[in-house]
Order: C-alpha cells, then structure tokens, then sequence
C-alpha cells in the first residue's frame, strides 16, 4: 500500500512518470540530451565499463571456487523454495528470455555484414561474429547480474536485511541504508528498473506484432500493438496476482518448453551437422579469446564498433541488473554461494550459447554457405522480423513461426510478470512478498508507459536515457565487489575464531597430569 511514509514507492513513481511525460512532448530534446550523455560515457568511459565487467567476472569466478562458496544464501537449515528446474527457468526467463528470441537470428547477422575485425561477408566475419555474440551475451553478461544477485540474496537471506539494493551497502554504510542515503539508492533504482522494462515492452511489442503481420496478415499498426499491450497487462497482472509458486513459476516452465522445442526443430531442421561445428568451434573460440576480448578498446581507431555494440550491452545489462538480479535473489534462498554462481552464470552461458549456434548459426549458413542475401536484406529492412523471415527458409514454417509467437508471448508475459513483483518489492521497502496492490500499480505504470511511448514513437528515447542514467549504478556495482567481498570475509574469520575458541575451551578442559586428574578427581 502507498502511503506517506512510503518514500522508495512515492519518489519513484513520480520520477518515472515525469519521464515518461518528458518521452510524450519532448522526445526529441530527450533523446538528443541523454544521446550526449550515452556517447559521452560510452567514448570517455568504455574503459571503465570493460574493465569493470571484467573483475564482476573474475569475483564470480573465484568465489565459485574459493573457501566462501560454501556459505549458504540462508541461514544454515534453510532449504531451497524451488526445484533445480524451476529455478533455472524463472531466472532465465526473467533475464534474457525476450532478447534471445529478438537477437538470435539478427545479431549474427549483423555481426557477420559488419564484424569488429576484419573483412564482412566472409568466412573469418561468420566465425568473429559467432566469437562475439557469445561474448555479449555470455559470462560477463551473467556475472553483471550474478554480483547484484549474490549481494542482495547474502545480505537478505544471510544477514536479515530488507530486499533492498542499498542493503548490499551495509558493510559501509551500517544504519545509514535506512536514512535518507539507502532510501535515495533504492528510489534511483526504482526509477531505472520502471523505465528500462517499459522500454522492453514497448520493443517486444513491436516484434510481435510484426510477428503476427507476417503470418496472419494482422495489421501492423499502432491499434494492434496498444491491443496486443491490453491483453499482455491482463495475463501478466492476474499472473502476478497469483504469486510465485503459481502463475510465474508455470510461466517459466512453459517457456523453457517452448524455447526447447523450438531450437530442436530448427537443429533437426536445418544444417545439424555445421550447427554442432559452429557451437564447439565458436565456444572455443571464445574461451581461448575472452580475456583480449574483455579488455580490447579501439584505442586508435575511428571505428566505433566496441562502443556501438559492447559497450552499450555492458550499460544495458547494468540497466536490468537490478530487477533481475533481485529477482534471481528472491527465487534463490537456501542456495549456496558455489552452486547460486554455477546456476546463475555456467548453465544460462551454456544455453544461451546453444541457442545462438542453432538460430544465428543456421541464419549464417543460409547467408554464407547458399548465397541466400535476401535474409541480410529483409533483417536490414525491419529488425523486428528478422526471426519470422528466417523461418522461411525451412519446412514448416507456418508451425515455426507460431511456436515463434508463442514464444515471444511467454517470454514478454513473464518478464512484466517478474518485473512488476520485483518493482513492487522496492516499492514495499523490501518486503519479499509484496501486496497484490503494488504489483497491480506497477503492473499498470509500466505498461502505459510502454503505450505511451509507442504513440509517440519515444521508445528509442527512452532506452537511450534508461542505458544514459545506468552509469553510476555501474560504479555502484563497483563497491558492492568490495562489500560483498567484506562481508563473507568477515563471516569466515568470526565462524573461524568461534570454532578456534571452542577447541581451546575444550583442549584446556582435558587433564594434563595426575595432579590435575586427582584434583578433578
């Protein structure tokens, strides 16, 4: 419920709002100021977002193998809320899900016509651009949203703090996160989250309804998409309604289903053999190169490749690394730091570079290896139908495309879904299982916002403030490696000295000599 007292809810929302406002009747001057914005820290600071992405990975990795990986997200007799399988779907679909289904054709090609390296439209471009969408979308894409994921479970379920972002400060900050400093860092995220997921919306409304106008003629028209956004509000609102072991839970199910199916159809369909080549090849590829490809900035360069492609990604990813990784945190509890990481960074990268192999991989050998250019053409036309004009090239395609569409309804259905539970959490000041009431507010803010945005043609603005505005949370997330790292620092040496304490305590009490055993005696 939103009162006065509510500070985090009233804030955001009126922040979010007055944006969107800004989105209506200024969208031009918005865009053309936050475009400054994003170029200017995308050029002046690229550094800095490689750089930090980087050591977010390495975090993820030593912790995966370190002594602390045995501490449990929890207290010690806490025991997970969902099954393995569960678990994985509804972070991957809350994650990723929309963008693989928008990018997994499209970003291969794109790669391959215009690589980082070299040459286009050749057989070193199709294996760069492999190399590269593994890259963008992989381990360091994860390890983004695995670090807020860890702070915010440790600290939540670890040491009893509100599910809030500012509790992962709490090393420094101590009673301050619930003053006037935490509650300025949680109305920001708020903010940041509301935005970034009605920018989402707003562009997966799109690609469905270019989706439906390809197979089933229905017009592509503005109409259409604040019809297609009305129906998706009602399913992903009574969704939420329900809860999470209900409605979010089988919604993630259904879509890691569905998201199977559709790759195995098009593995068996298509060229079985090269998909298998491409993703053993281009997984190898990316191992042996991820280090020069973390770190690689056009130093002397006019090309600005990396700051179009990379490094916008690491700031978008940092855009939903707060909602998803307090999403991943919440479905998480029980777990422990080594088998929270594996989940949450090994098995989505495996998936979701299977995924690329099959959908971009076989768009690749429709491009290069048959001389099929038209595809390059319809995808540089409308992005938006780059998957649905890829389905042409197969069997069935009628049947593709409509798992196609399915697919994308589930996926877009279970991100608002997530998202509203998520931004109601902040709204409720942490609480882990927030009112139906917020979820219902949000739930509605965010999709006319999307609407809003789609009448006057400001999504492309209002993703550019939302990538512009993510900045400090990327320096933020710089300090959360420091306090996370405190932390469990800290928890070893006291369970350390305890236990040290107690074999003293019980050494000292065992007699030494017979004098000692007699006065005992």
């Amino acid at each position: 419920m939103i009162n006065k007292k509510n500070s985090i809810a009233v804030g955001s929302m009126a922040i979010t709002l007055l944006f969107i406002f800004l989105g209506i009747f200024y969208n031009e001057w918005l865009n053309k100021f936050f475009s400054s914005i994003l170029e200017f820290t995308t050029k002046d600071f690229g550094w800095f977002y490689l750089l930090a992405g980087f050591l977010f990975l390495l975090l993820c990795i030593y912790l995966i193998f370190s002594k602390y990986g045995d501490i449990k997200l929890g207290m010690d007799t806490d025991q997970p809320e969902f099954s393995r399988g569960s678990w994985f779907a509804m972070l991957y679909s809350a994650a990723m899900g929309c963008g693989l289904v928008f990018w997994g054709v499209a970003e291969p090609v794109l790669h391959y016509i215009t690589p980082p390296i070299g040459e286009g439209s050749t057989d070193q471009a199709a294996n760069t651009s492999m190399k590269f969408v593994y890259f963008h979308w992989g381990l360091n894409a994860w390890a983004i949203y695995a670090l807020v994921a860890l702070g915010l479970a440790y600290f939540q379920f670890r040491k009893k703090l509100p599910g809030l972002v500012s509790s992962i400060f709490y090393p420094i900050l101590k009673d301050r996160i619930y003053g006037t400093v935490g509650k300025t860092i949680d109305i920001y995220i708020t903010f940041m989250t509301a935005i970034g997921v009605s920018t989402v919306l707003g562009i997966t409304t799109l690609q469905l309804n270019a989706g439906l106008n390809t197979v089933w003629g229905v017009s592509n028209t503005l109409t259409t998409q604040i019809i297609i956004i009305t129906i998706v509000t009602a399913i992903f609102i009574s969704s939420a309604y329900s809860g999470l072991n209900r409605g979010l839970k089988r919604l993630s199910n259904i879509n890691m289903i569905v998201a199977f199916a559709l790759m195995l159809l098009i593995l068996f369909l298509g060229p079985t053999s090269q998909i298998m080549r491409i993703f053993v090849n281009s997984a190898g590829e990316y191992l042996r190169d991820i280090v020069p490809m973390s770190l690689r900035l056009e130093t002397f360069s006019e090309d600005n490749w990396i700051a179009t492609w990379t490094i916008f990604y690491w700031a978008w990813w940092s855009t939903w690394a707060p909602f998803v990784g307090t999403f991943i945190a919440r479905i998480s509890k029980g777990r422990t730091i080594r088998e929270f990481l594996v989940g949450v960074l090994i098995i989505p990268s495996i998936f979701t570079f299977l995924w690329f192999a099959v959908m971009g991989g076989s768009a690749l050998h429709i491009i290069h290896d048959l001389g099929q250019t038209a595809l390059v053409n319809a995808i540089n036309n409308d992005i938006t139908v780059a998957l649905f004009s890829f389905f042409e090239y197969f069997p069935f395609t009628d049947l593709l495309s409509f798992i196609g569409i399915l697919l994308i309804c589930s996926f877009f259905i279970t991100s608002a879904d997530s998202s509203t539970f998520v931004l109601a959490m902040y709204s409720g000041n942490g609480d882990l299982n927030p009112s139906n009431k917020l979820k219902i507010i949000w739930g509605l803010i965010i999709s006319a916002s999307a609407v809003v945005l789609l009448i006057s043609g400001g999504v492309t603005a209002v993703q550019t403030v939302a990538t512009a505005v993510a900045f400090p949370f990327f320096i933020m997330m710089t300090i959360m490696v420091y306090t996370t790292l405190k932390a469990v620092w800290e928890e070893k040496v006291t369970v350390s000295n305890v236990a040290n304490d107690h074999r003293t305590k019980k050494f000292a009490a065992v007699p030494q000599s017979k004098a000692e055993i007699q006065k005992a005696e």
